[in-house]
């Protein structure tokens, strides 16, 4: 494999090991960095790339890895590297799309420790946290949480409560939001700039919170995947702009391209209710029964009103495999 390179981090921003309760270095000796290679077939590739890296937590002493889920979905060879530098191969023991969380499993052993799971419950607006990536100090900053409020992604997903921290990690996928306390609160998914309440824009991370791990990691340790159903996917990549809703792309061959939905559409309602905001669409597509339920599309196309009936998917059923070891 390829020698991992993270970043440089601004040395301003590195947590200062006196300034926490807890073993600040052990805690980030729990972060692994993270490499997959997907093959060029995989139905993610051509969105998400085919070689990609981040950081990975071990979250227990036999080697579990939980990171963000695009990191490795579809992958076929995943490389460990721990505080020390040794590289273990590790595969896909877990994913799911409705979280974002994805587990590894490394096989070998890894001198990472486990971090202990914590709550994001146990932390408020602008409590201090770090946001730590593999490479110990050096690849972690001392942030603050900035909100915590709903968080809609283009690619028909939805998190009733997600963290935003500030100032942002440069290099965030996958990476550990540590508490106070020292344990993990959650999983670095995405930058972003955000307004705060006086108007002013900020750069940040969004984080997945820690608490929807626990109600679904025996069944993706188990399974590899929740035991609940599949909710209906339609392929359709939106954005809101000006409390419209705007089909910005479309997955290659799926439900909402083969239905004829087309780039440039404004979505306007779902069976004949109107939404005018992602949380509204995806919610409502939802209420609507599970994967292979018929969504009906109101869309204004070129100023002409029209239905477009979409038969959703499974969307985990157009990915790869994983290759078990």
């Amino acid at each position: 494999m390829s020698e991992f390179f993270a970043p440089g981090i601004d040395p301003k921003l590195l947590p200062d090991t006196a300034s926490y309760d807890f073993d600040l270095k052990t805690a980030l000796n729990s972060v692994v960095a993270l490499q997959s290679q997907v093959p060029d077939s995989a139905y993610t590739a051509g969105v998400l790339g085919t070689e990609r890296s981040g950081h990975g937590v071990t979250i227990s002493e036999d080697g579990l890895i939980l990171t963000i889920g695009y990191l490795v979905v579809e992958s076929e060879t995943i490389w460990l590297v721990d505080h020390t530098g040794a590289a273990i191969p590790g595969h896909v023991a877990g994913y799911d799309h409705e979280t974002g969380f994805g587990l590894v499993q490394a096989l070998g052993q890894l001198s990472a420790p486990a971090l202990p799971i914590g709550s994001a419950s146990q932390i408020s607006v602008g409590d201090p946290v770090v946001f730590a990536g593999h490479g110990g100090r050096a690849g972690a900053i001392a942030t603050r949480i900035e909100d915590k409020r709903e968080f809609a992604g283009y690619w028909e997903y939805l998190l009733d409560e997600a963290l935003f921290t500030s100032p942002a990690h440069p290099f965030w996928g996958g990476g550990a939001l540590i508490g106070p306390d020292g344990s993990l609160c959650g999983i670095g998914s995405l930058y972003v700039q955000e307004n705060r309440a006086s108007g002013q824009t900020y750069d940040g991370n969004m984080i997945v919170p820690i608490d929807l791990l626990g109600p679904i990691l025996n069944d993706l340790r188990q399974f590899g995947s929740p035991q609940r159903a599949a909710r209906p996917w339609i392929g359709a990549l939106t954005a809101e702009s000006d409390s419209r809703i705007v089909v910005v792309g479309l997955w290659e061959g799926g439900p909402a391209d083969l239905a004829g939905l087309q780039t440039g559409d404004l979505i306007v309602g779902v069976a004949k209710k109107a939404v005018q905001t992602l949380p509204e669409l995806f919610r409502t597509m939802w209420s609507l029964g599970t994967a292979g339920t018929e969504v009906p599309l109101n869309v204004l196309r070129a100023g002409r009103l029209m239905d477009v009936l979409i038969q959703s998917g499974d969307r985990s059923a157009y990915y790869q495999t994983p290759r078990v070891h």
